[in-house]
C-alpha cells in the first residue's frame, strides 16, 4: 500500500479523548495537522479536552466533538450516524475508549459492563463505519488492548449463554484478549480494501482509569497509582504507539497485528487463536445485531 504522508489534513475519529491516554494522542495528532472527531460522554470533558488539544496544536486545530455513552448499543448506532453525516471521509478510526467495571455491573442491553465498553462498542462501531473507511482509503483502524490479555481465554458459553454474568480483573483480561482477536479477524476481512487493522499496549500509565467503581476501590487504586508512579509511563508515553500507527508510513502494509513501544510484538498463544477470532466475531455479530458475515 503506498500514498501514506502521515496524518497531515486526515480525518481521525478517535474514542475516549479527553483523558488520559486518549487526550494526549489526540493532543499529539492536532499538533501533526490531523482533523479530530473526539468522542467523549461528558460535555463539560469535551470542552476541556477542546481546550486542551488547541493549546497544544493552536487556535486553528480542526476538532469536532461528538457525545456517546459507549456501554450503550444505541447510543453508539447513534454516534456512527452522526459521524457519518457529518463527516465524508475517515481516514483513521481509534477505538481507545475503555475501562474496568468491578462488581457486577451489567450495560441496558444486558451486556456485562467492561464487555460491553471493551469489546462490543469497538467492535460495533467499527462495523457501522466500515464502508467510509473503505470509501476513503487507504485507512487505518487502531484499537487500544493490553498486556493484560495475557493469561486470559474468552468465556465463549459464558457470553452466547449469560452475556450479563461476570466481571472484575478477570473480564478486563477477556476484553483486551478480545481486541486483539477483533484486529486480527477484522485484518482477515479487510485484506485488499487497502483499510489496515492494528493494536497495541500502551504500557502501565498514570490516568483516572479504574476511578468508577466506589470509593474504597478508587482509594485502592489511587494508592497503588501513588506507590507505582516512578515505574509508571505518563500519558504522552503511553499515547506514542498510537500516534505512530496512526501517522507513520512504516506500517502501511502492515495489518492485524499487536504492537509494543511501536514494535511488533508476539501476544499470547490464545490471541494467535484464528479459529476463536472467527468464533468471537459471530458471536459479537449476534450480541449487537451486526448483520452475519459483516465486513
Amino acid at each position: 500500500m503506498t500514498g501514506w504522508p502521515g496524518v497531515r489534513d486526515k480525518q481521525v475519529v478517535i474514542t475516549g479523548a479527553t483523558n488520559g491516554i486518549g487526550l494526549a494522542a489526540a493532543e499529539a495528532l492536532a499538533a501533526l495537522g490531523a482533523k479530530l472527531a473526539i468522542v467523549a460522554r461528558s460535555e463539560a470533558r469535551a470542552s476541556a479536552a477542546v481546550a486542551r488539544i488547541r493549546a497544544a496544536a493552536g487556535d486553528d486545530a480542526v476538532v469536532d466533538v461528538f457525545h456517546a455513552d459507549l456501554s450503550s448499543q444505541a447510543s453508539v448506532r447513534q454516534l456512527a450516524a452522526d459521524l457519518l453525516a457529518r463527516l465524508p471521509r475517515i481516514d483513521v478510526l481509534a477505538n481507545n475508549a475503555g475501562g474496568v467495571y468491578l462488581g457486577s455491573q451489567v450495560s441496558a442491553d444486558g451486556i456485562e459492563m467492561t464487555w460491553a465498553v471493551n469489546h462490543l462498542a469497538p467492535f460495533l462501531l467499527t462495523n457501522l463505519l466500515l464502508d467510509r473507511l473503505r470509501e476513503s482509503a487507504p485507512a487505518r483502524v487502531i484499537t487500544t488492548s493490553s498486556d493484560a490479555h495475557a493469561g486470559a481465554t474468552i468465556p465463549f458459553d459464558l457470553l452466547e449463554h449469560e452475556p450479563g454474568k461476570g466481571g472484575g480483573g478477570a473480564r478486563y483480561g477477556q476484553s483486551k484478549l478480545a481486541n486483539i482477536l477483533f484486529t486480527t479477524e477484522l485484518a482477515r476481512r479487510l485484506e485488499g480494501t487497502g483499510v489496515t487493522a492494528n493494536c497495541f499496549h500502551p504500557g502501565l500509565v498514570r490516568t483516572g482509569f479504574g476511578q468508577n467503581n466506589g470509593q474504597l476501590l478508587r482509594f485502592g487504586i489511587r494508592l497503588g497509582m501513588a506507590l507505582g508512579r516512578p515505574f509508571l509511563r505518563t500519558p504522552e508515553q503511553g499515547a506514542a504507539t498510537l500516534v505512530w500507527l496512526a501517522d507513520s508510513p512504516e506500517v502501511a502494509d502492515e495489518t492485524g497485528a499487536y504492537y509494543v513501544d511501536r514494535r511488533r510484538t508476539e501476544p499470547s498463544k490464545a490471541a494467535q487463536d484464528i479459529s476463536a477470532a472467527g468464533r468471537l466475531w459471530t458471536i459479537s455479530e449476534a450480541l449487537t445485531g451486526v448483520p452475519a458475515g459483516s465486513a
